[in-house]
């Protein structure tokens, strides 16, 4: 489990194509990596199986993972969100996150309000209604609010959120170019709402 708090940013190494796999070698900064231990790169959990002394981190990308997220379009040098699991004694800065990507947004813009940057995403229809205004999403494994949620008009909607500029200068967000996919975590819990009125 996660809070959606980024650590560090780290950096693509290498990237090796595998027969509907892929294995991605991330210079995380990390010196204290234990073996199979659980890492969120861009909000999506993955597994350490090759780590050194160094800090480089190996991980292996299933065909499911590159079917459901932006993984696949990681390159050497591009830079990624790392966070490591919580502990029981972190503090939830943010909220429960899992890792597991729900779906692909779209960066459509950006514009400054004060110091601060209003981003705006458009978002799969499919997942409307596990959003509200003033709850909590992630995006490439940031834990975010949402300021103002559209309605669905075709395949998709809008979101829009307040980016301080903490976050955009310590996170990928400010290398986002309009047309990128972002990986989408929705709140897990009204998933599990969703699920308990359906099947009582």
């Amino acid at each position: 489990m996660f809070s959606g708090i980024i650590e560090h940013l780290g950096k693509v190494a290498a990237v090796r194509e595998g027969e509907a796999s892929r294995v991605l070698d991330i210079d995380t900064g990390l010196t204290d990596v234990a073996l199979g231990e659980s890492i969120a790169v861009n909000g999506v959990c993955l597994t350490a199986t090759e780590f050194d002394a160094h800090g480089r981190v190996q991980f292996f990308v299933s065909a499911e993972t590159l079917d459901r997220t932006a993984l696949g379009r990681l390159k050497e040098g591009d830079r990624v969100n790392l966070e490591r699991a919580v502990t029981p004694t972190t503090r939830l800065s943010g909220h429960i996150v899992q890792g597991h990507v729900d779906g692909l947004a779209t960066f459509r813009s950006t514009e400054m309000v004060g110091d601060a940057r209003r981003l705006v995403m458009s978002v799969p229809s499919a997942l409307r209604r596990y959003l509200v205004e003033k709850g909590s999403i992630t995006l490439d494994g940031i834990s975010l609010t949402l300021n103002a949620v559209g309605e669905p008009e075709g395949d998709d909607f809008t979101i829009e959120l307040m980016i301080i500029p903490h976050t955009w200068e310590h996170t990928t967000l400010g290398s986002l170019l309009p047309g990128d996919p972002v990986n989408v975590e929705v709140d897990v819990i009204a998933k599990y709402v969703e699920s308990v009125c359906r099947y009582r």
